[in-house]
């Protein structure tokens, strides 16, 4: 009786690492800055009786529609809409950089020349969850920018917590996954510690805690700056290939 034949395995390729897709990507994961500066600009328009403190004050607070006592906190941004709008975008360059972004590219931290091979293998299979968790976590923000907290749905807490548990394991992936090809790798990863960390205690405190503006922001940030560390190293290395490329061509087309 003969043996059932093994599937060959799969076959090593190397990424296209100058496509405009993933240079496309890369800067949609990197507009997600934006945020810091739409944030300073909400504080700097509050309207609430007492002036807004980052270590005390919610990041929600800041998209409240209304004036008034919300959750037993008083609160009132008349520009609102801006820190709204800036959860969309931060939320939909993360989904656009989750759906552009080749699991090939993040295999390799889009290191020209590198080879990956596709399949059941570790990296790759840790690549696709990357994907798949700044993907889930850009809805989670598109969600909280659609839904301001005092509008009364549950759809607004919902959207946080994919935000805040679907980018600290995002980072803490990619960290991991990165840590041999790129020096940031470690930045990366720390970033999803921390964020994990204060996720955890946040869960664990209820948010019962002095300073409870902070503890959210060490939960937030670290995701909006790894994933832009990302998108920056992305970014450049994908911006150098193609230059080395269009080099190539115009001394390819160049008389002699």
């Amino acid at each position: 009786m003969s043996s059932a034949p093994m599937s060959a395995p799969a076959v090593a390729y190397i990424p296209d690492t100058a496509s405009t897709r993933q240079y496309i990507g890369a800067w949609s994961v990197l507009s997600v800055l934006q945020y810091f500066a739409a944030e300073a600009a909400v504080i700097g328009g509050w309207a609430g009786p007492q002036p807004y403190d980052r270590r005390t004050g919610y990041i929600s607070d800041l998209g409240a529609v209304h004036c008034g006592v919300f959750d037993g906190r008083n609160v009132c941004s008349p520009l609102n809409w801006l820190m709204n709008a800036s959860f969309v975008v931060q939320g939909l360059g993360m989904l656009l950089g989750a759906l552009l972004l080749s699991s090939g590219l993040l295999c390799i931290a889009a290191r020209a020349g590198a080879r990956v091979q596709p399949g059941r293998r570790k990296p790759w299979l840790a690549a696709i969850w990357v994907r798949i968790f700044i993907g889930t976590a850009g809805a989670g923000t598109v969600i909280v920018g659609l839904v301001p907290e005092d509008v009364g749905s549950g759809w607004h807490f919902a959207g946080a917590i994919m935000y805040f548990i679907a980018g600290a394991l995002g980072l803490l992936v990619l960290g991991v996954l990165w840590l041999d090809q790129s020096p940031l790798g470690w930045f990366i990863l720390v970033c999803g510690v921390v964020s994990a960390a204060a996720l955890a205690t946040g869960g664990l405190t209820g948010m019962d805690v002095p300073e409870p503006g902070t503890l959210e922001r060490l939960m937030g940030y670290p995701v909006t700056l790894g994933v832009a560390t990302a998108g920056l190293v992305i970014a450049q290395r994908v911006h150098r290939h193609r230059k080395v490329r269009k080099a190539i061509r115009t001394q390819a087309v160049a008389p002699h």
